[in-house]
């Protein structure tokens, strides 16, 4: 178990009033993030496994939390390249950040983004056959928020959901230190949000408490190098 402690406090790019331009990049930062530290990866691993039993349906996905929307465009081209039909929802509920991921997904006809409140999802119970959060669930300070959102993305799914999300460690601060340092040295969002990420980020013990606590059925939590976690769940005891 890791001995650094999770820190609480706000990032800048959920401010309501954050720069468009600012956030913008930190969204690129973010999908780089994703892509090239395994986040994009994991989610079509563990997809890729949900969705095995029944692939020659249209599987319905909703995205929570998606930020640009690089997830569900990932999907979307995973989905074509093996015959198996898509349809995601991808949400958030910050307007700009909205509105950049409408933007990158225009005139893809599976794909669509919309607002909706991770802590109160408008959707009825099993209306999606898979729920993904990625890189999102540690921007909830407060336990009953977290758990919260694990029982609301249990509820609209019907097979099962995957929270896909940075693992808390030494070794991975000190990543992210680095790239304040370096690469987003010149980003201030993205310098001061990635090392907080880092420390408001979920062990995988904490992450098996409180799936045990947010009552999620068959879940299962995976550590995936270098310093990504993965709680998958399928619905079933």
């Amino acid at each position: 178990m890791t001995s650094l402690p999770r820190a609480t406090g706000e990032e800048l790019m959920d401010e309501p009033g954050q720069d468009a331009a600012e956030l913008a990049r930190s969204l690129a930062d973010l999908r780089g993030v994703n892509r090239w530290l395994g986040g994009t990866r994991i989610v079509l691993h563990h997809l890729s496994r949900l969705v095995a039993g029944d692939a020659n349906r249209t599987w319905r996905i909703l995205d929570v939390g998606t930020g640009s929307a690089d997830i569900p465009l990932a999907i979307a081209r995973w989905a074509q390249s093996r015959g198996v039909t898509v349809e995601v929802v991808a949400t958030d509920l910050h307007p700009t950040t909205l509105d950049v991921a409408r933007a990158r997904i225009a005139g893809h006809p599976n794909l669509r983004a919309e607002a909706a409140d991770a802590l109160d999802l408008h959707y009825p119970d099993s209306s999606f056959d898979v729920v993904l959060c990625s890189t999102a669930l540690h921007h909830f300070n407060e336990r009953d928020e977290v758990l919260r959102v694990l029982r609301e993305m249990d509820r609209v799914a019907r097979v099962g959901g995957i929270v896909n999300d940075l693992r808390r460690s030494r070794p991975a601060l000190v990543g992210a230190n680095l790239l304040a340092a370096s690469v987003w040295r010149t980003h201030p969002v993205t310098r001061h949000d990635g090392p907080l990420s880092v420390r408001r980020s979920f062990t995988p013990a904490e992450l098996r408490e409180l799936a045990a606590e947010a009552g999620l059925r068959g879940a299962r939590v995976h550590a995936h190098v270098p310093f990504r976690v993965a709680l998958v769940w399928n619905g079933e005891g």
